[in-house]
């Protein structure tokens, strides 16, 4: 029997939180007094976190609505965890939080603050909960298990690799049977959580599986290392990678026949500490609608992107970071301008959705297929509009302004962080201001934010105005009443954590005469900038606020994905 400390015996005694006999009758089983008490409902959950944690003068927290790091949790010993009922939860520089089930026992603050060599914040969780949550993280089974479950059974998919040949989902051996099991599980359970991503990585004792979710990592589960090698080497089969390499980064695609359609996978491979971490890029195309007037954007961006696409020449510049929806704007605007009488040819890398009456041309750098030399031979094809995936070095930058100037629609992406910092960044490449100038049409840099969930936001009561000013918002906006709303944090049956979905933030710079002389006298971005917000250019910090007045955002995730103005 787990030892219990006098001072919680009378506490809870003393609190009336339990009688004296209903004590004697727990500590006489085999488990652990506070959790037989919980179990047989002698006890309550709440009355207990409460009560210990303000006698304590620590706050009470619930292990299960955490997601606690692996890393973390690996800086002590999970044996010691055990034994003495705690569980480390964040680490802050040389402060280890840490959930204690008896925040009394003194000696353990000592011993850890001498183990881990960082001072000891604790907080309360009683002990069936601390075994759970070390459950989870450590062990992992229980999490697999239930992911398992809830995907059911991989009998309803079809994996391929090239077009010439297929793969199926059990081709690997007995042996590995728990592998492809478990790949089959991770793979289903990020589709039906409509997750863009999924990240698998080594701890010291166990794998980490996250997936990214409306923009934000959230962990999933924690399977057994010793699953790691069947693991990889059954992800690199499905993108027809090297098995035996693991000492060098590889890249591969797969696609997958789910439910009637098909999904695309891009696997990137890279060795690290402790083994191969795999990152898995999920492009979906049945589950996105290619409409550029239902994406949501505002009505001055959504014009400015029509009289752009629609013009016979030019060049449109989509820019913005990884997953941010470039790729789904510049698709939309294929599909708005696309037609029997137009020529339209794209060259990717890899070609993330297939069109009909597209040509796609994928880029292939093992063939001699890159994007500088795929577009030559582009324009040797007679095209009327070009889509270049993006722009990644000077040649590749030179042949397509070269080809704005010559009669063709070019539609590209770059990264950079605004509209008018693109400017600068095809300058330093070596491009020259006039033909920059010439060239562009418009620029659109581009943000995904998180829509609160409509079925649990909470109205809040509106800041001082000073300070919403200093963040983007304008004095004519109290002329029409609005209403601000913040996540519910808790979240409801319909979200995670108070949102659901995600919705684009677009800044577009249309290239004015004064902004093309701006370009050619060589001034500065924030002169651009400047004038261009001075012509009526709305930004990123501002489409967001606009969006938050509406409701369909809150401003913490404003000022988390836009810089100030």
């Amino acid at each position: 029997m787990v030892t219990v400390s006098s001072k919680v015996k009378a506490l809870l005694i003393g609190e009336g939180l339990i009688s004296e006999n209903e004590w004697s009758r727990a500590c006489a089983g085999d488990g652990e007094p506070i959790q037989t008490l919980l179990e047989g409902g002698d006890l309550n959950e709440h009355a207990l976190m409460e009560v210990m944690g303000r006698a304590a003068g620590i706050p009470p927290v619930d292990l299960r609505r955490l997601e606690l790091d692996t890393a973390v949790v690996d800086t002590v010993a999970p044996e010691l965890c055990r034994e003495r009922g705690f569980i480390p939860v964040a680490k802050t520089g040389d402060v280890l939080t840490i959930a204690v089930s008896d925040p009394f026992d003194v000696l353990l603050f000592d011993d850890l603050k001498r183990v881990t060599h960082c001072h000891i914040r604790p907080v309360f969780s009683h002990r069936s909960m601390v075994n759970s949550a070390l459950k989870r993280v450590l062990s992992g089974g229980t999490t697999v298990d239930e992911l398992m479950e809830k995907v059911g059974e991989s009998g309803d998919i079809e994996v391929k690799g090239d077009e010439a040949e297929d793969i199926e989902m059990a081709d690997l051996d007995g042996a590995d049977a728990p592998a492809v099991k478990l790949a089959n599980a991770i793979i289903l359970g990020a589709l039906r959580d409509k997750a863009s991503d999924i990240h698998i990585e080594p701890g010291e004792r166990s794998l980490r599986v996250r997936y990214r979710i409306d923009g934000r990592l959230r962990q999933i589960m924690t399977p057994p290392k010793s699953l790691l090698p069947a693991l990889s080497s059954r992800l690199k089969i499905l993108a027809q990678l090297d098995i035996a390499e693991r000492n060098a980064p590889q890249d591969g695609k797969f696609r997958i026949k789910y439910q009637g359609r098909t999904v695309d996978f891009r696997i990137s491979v890279l060795p690290v500490v402790g083994g191969e971490k795999s990152v898995i890029r999920i492009l979906d195309s049945g589950s996105i609608s290619l409409d550029l007037q239902k994406m949501g954007f505002e009505d001055q961006s959504y014009q400015d992107v029509q009289d752009a696409i629609h013009a016979p020449y030019g060049m449109v510049l989509v820019t913005g970071p990884t997953g941010s929806g470039k790729s789904t704007t510049l698709y939309s605007c294929v599909a708005a301008v696309a037609h029997p009488e137009v020529n339209v040819t794209t060259v990717e890398d890899p070609v993330e959705y297939r069109m009909d009456g597209i040509n796609q041309v994928p880029v292939n750098p093992k063939r001699g297929t890159t994007f500088a030399g795929a577009l030559r031979s582009i324009l040797r094809q007679d095209p009327d509009i070009v889509l270049v995936g993006e722009i990644r070095d000077k040649e590749t930058a030179d042949i397509a302004i070269k080809a704005a100037l010559t009669g063709h629609l070019v539609l590209t992406t770059l990264h950079t962080n605004d509209a008018a910092a693109t400017i600068t960044r095809l300058i330093d490449m070596g491009i020259d201001p006039f033909m920059v100038s010439s060239s562009i049409l418009v620029i659109c840099a581009q943000r995904l934010g998180r829509r609160l969930c409509p079925s649990c936001k909470v109205a809040i009561e509106e800041p001082p105005r000073e300070e919403l000013l200093k963040i983007g918002f304008e004095k004519g906006d109290w002329e029409t009443p609005f209403q601000l709303f913040e996540p519910n944090a808790d979240g409801c049956a319909r979200c995670s954590g108070g949102y659901k979905g995600r919705f684009p933030i677009l800044e577009t710079l249309p290239m004015t005469q004064r902004i093309r002389r701006m370009v050619v006298e060589g001034r500065p971005k924030d002169d651009i900038k400047a004038q261009a917000i001075s012509d009526g250019m709305l930004t990123l910090r501002r489409v967001g606020v606009l969006n938050a007045m509406r409701g369909v955002t809150s401003v913490q995730e404003i000022l988390r994905i836009t810089q100030e103005n």
